[in-house]
């Protein structure tokens, strides 16, 4: 597929081209972060979800070093093979080419350019689908750009994006609402280059009074990349160095003995409702849920999480109490532990969550009645009809 072939026509809000035809969905993946194969794989599997007589598609991905890309709109190829993620240099049109959103909200016009050729105009884009994971793009900096543009997107907006995305504030709101976290520290990166001794030290304190294991994270990241259990000094230098290779803050939490309880948030005409909640089971080939359990091994979850009802109720409404706590829009994953008291405790919300099929936030709303092909559709109309800007 050339750019010859993409719709040109720049068109007004107004325009009778523009209200003649489908909405046009810029599906926008890839990205700088660790997260970039993963990302790549949920855009497969959205693009190949998207109803084709209701809308146009434009994928566009974003290479590792930052590059917008013009991409084939061929989601069989988007697919983890031989244990390897895909990357978007594999599926870009050209390898100097770049897309370029207008900033000028009244515009949403997209530019294709290539050097020494005369930029062509693509035509406007009426939702933006960002299925872009981990910084760059899921932590509100893509979220602003289209607040900038005035192009309205699926899923959370800056501050909920934000906020999701780094764990250490994400704790300190759920805390302000009163949800229950479970013990954690927040090692900032001044703090480790300054004083690693003081530091490993405070980490030793705190496994003094919670106890070992240790679970060493980055405090900006996902798809459990970058996190490391710990279980006494010996792995603690390499655990640190592992977390700050993705994000150069880190948090420390102790080990929650339970079960691993996950519930996903959509966002309804009358206000976000929780799906059936899903049972992490112990992963018996890794030490954890890791990247690689998750996504390449395909460890499978329980869903429906076999909970009594007052359970379930209880989680269900701590998941919708932690979207609203963070002003969250369109979607939230939230995890927790249910642990050996009885009590949940919440670890994380997700506000883009992964999305292929398989991956837990599809599998639970599927089981609450909702197929993938209509959530998909759902999350494209709520923010059809959202706007941008304060709302």
């Amino acid at each position: 597929m050339s750019s010859e072939n993409l719709p040109q026509s720049p068109e007004r809000p107004d325009s009778p081209e523009r209200q003649r035809r489908k909405p046009r969905v810029a599906v926008v993946f890839g990205g700088r972060s660790s997260e970039h194969g993963i990302s790549v794989v949920t855009a497969g599997a959205v693009m190949k979800a998207i109803d084709r007589t209701k809308y146009d598609v434009l994928p566009i991905g974003i290479t590792t070093d930052g590059r917008w890309a013009l991409t084939a709109d061929e989601p069989e190829r988007m697919a983890i093979t031989d244990r390897k993620v895909p990357d978007v240099a594999q599926l870009a049109e050209s390898t100097e080419g770049s897309v370029v959103l207008s900033v000028d909200p009244g515009s949403r016009e997209v530019v294709y350019s290539e050097p020494g050729s005369v930029p062509k105009v693509l035509g406007e884009v009426d939702v933006v689908f960002p299925v872009l994971h981990g910084p760059y793009g899921e932590d509100g900096t893509l979220q602003g750009l289209l607040e900038l543009s005035g192009v309205p997107y699926v899923g959370a907006g800056v501050l909920a994006s934000a906020v999701g995305q780094d764990k250490e504030y994400m704790k300190r709101v759920f805390l302000s609402f009163g949800l229950p976290v479970g013990p954690y520290e927040v090692v900032r990166p001044r703090e480790w280059d300054r004083d690693p001794a003081a530091v490993r030290k405070r980490i030793v304190d705190f496994a003094g009074e919670h106890g070992w294991p240790l679970f060493i994270k980055p405090a900006r990241g996902g798809s459990s990349m970058g996190i490391t259990k710990v279980d006494g000094l010996e792995g603690l230098d390499a655990a640190i160095e592992e977390a700050r290779r993705h994000d150069p803050k880190f948090l420390v939490e102790s080990l929650l003995r339970g079960r691993e309880i996950e519930c996903g948030v959509l966002e309804f005409e009358d206000g976000p409702r929780a799906s059936v909640p899903a049972e992490i089971p112990p992963v018996t080939a890794h030490d954890f849920y890791d990247f690689e359990a998750k996504y390449i091994d395909s460890a499978t979850g329980l869903v429906p999480a076999p909970l009594t009802e007052e359970q379930t109720a209880e989680v269900q409404r701590l998941a919708v109490a932690a979207f609203d706590a963070t002003s969250c829009e369109g979607l939230v994953r939230a995890d927790f532990f249910l642990t050996e008291d009885g009590t949940f405790v919440i670890n994380e919300i997700n506000t883009l969550p992964g999305f292929t099929p398989i991956s837990m936030y599809p599998r639970m709303w599927q089981e609450s009645g909702v197929s993938y092909q209509e959530l998909v559709d759902r999350l494209i109309q709520a923010a059809l009809t959202r706007s941008t800007g304060l709302r």
